[in-house]
């Protein structure tokens, strides 16, 4: 089963090494790495480029947002299966890939799922959250459930059959592309309890409050672009899963 992973990134010098040594290094060696940068200018093409061979595809150009450069990543993408790290995150352990495709064989599940902690900025072994995804049970969607974006793991044959991100969405396209595959169109999925990826914290959703509030009125406006009806209440519980997760511990 060969696997693509993906890495957006835009001017992020500091932290892109970490997202790609994360990916080069794993254990299961079928991997096309595939990074899509929006046309750095702070020295990050230069980072990238210094390890030549080792990155399969490497496209730096302006772009329309985070969603249409992985848009990008998933059309170039030629392996069985494909998931995201972007240039803040990384796998948080060699065997990851490994552990993700032995589940997929395992299951036979169309999507793998895991855990995912958030570290600090300056100190990835610094653990803020941890996001426990949890065993799938559809009726958790109404309160507010989804997978973790950067622990989840999708048949390439998915994109083709339903269709990639909403580029209309800025923050939670990840969201409705997660529900319009697992609840709209009832594909298997499967849970790993593995901690699949490390995020530093500070991302874009979480950045201020106007940022928080267009999330989680995506998030709501996703149900009925899906053709769903759900209460307006999931814009809060969403919020208040993310709550509990500050107490839960790896």
């Amino acid at each position: 089963m060969k696997v693509s992973i993906i890495t957006v990134v835009y001017n992020n010098n500091k932290t892109i090494s970490d997202a790609i040594e994360s990916v080069i290094n794993q254990s299961y060696k079928n991997i096309e790495y595939i990074v899509i940068d929006g046309g750095s200018t702070d020295g990050t093409v230069d980072v990238v480029k210094d390890y030549g061979s080792r990155i399969d595809k490497f496209i730096s150009e302006p772009d329309n947002g985070i969603y249409d450069a992985m848009n990008k990543g998933v059309r170039l993408a030629t392996g069985d299966v494909i998931g995201f790290i972007n240039s803040d995150d990384l796998l948080n352990s060699e065997d990851c890939i490994e552990c993700i495709v032995k589940r997929f064989v395992e299951s036979g599940a169309d999507i793998v799922y895991g855990d995912k902690v958030y570290v600090a900025s300056n100190n990835i072994s610094k653990q803020l959250r941890y996001w426990k995804a949890g065993v799938f049970v559809r009726n958790n969607y109404k309160k507010g459930w989804m997978t973790p974006h950067l622990s989840t793991y999708i048949k390439k044959d998915l994109y083709v059959k339903y269709g990639d991100f909403r580029s209309d969405f800025k923050i939670a396209a990840d969201y409705e592309l997660m529900f319009r595959f697992i609840y709209k169109h009832k594909v298997k999925v499967c849970y790993l309890p593995k901690v699949i990826a490390k995020m530093r914290v500070g991302g874009v959703s979480n950045s201020s409050l106007k940022n928080i509030l267009l999330s989680n009125y995506e998030v709501y406006r996703s149900w009925g672009l899906n053709g769903f009806k759900v209460s307006p209440l999931i814009i809060l519980q969403k919020p208040i899963r993310k709550l509990k997760q500050f107490f839960v511990k790896k």
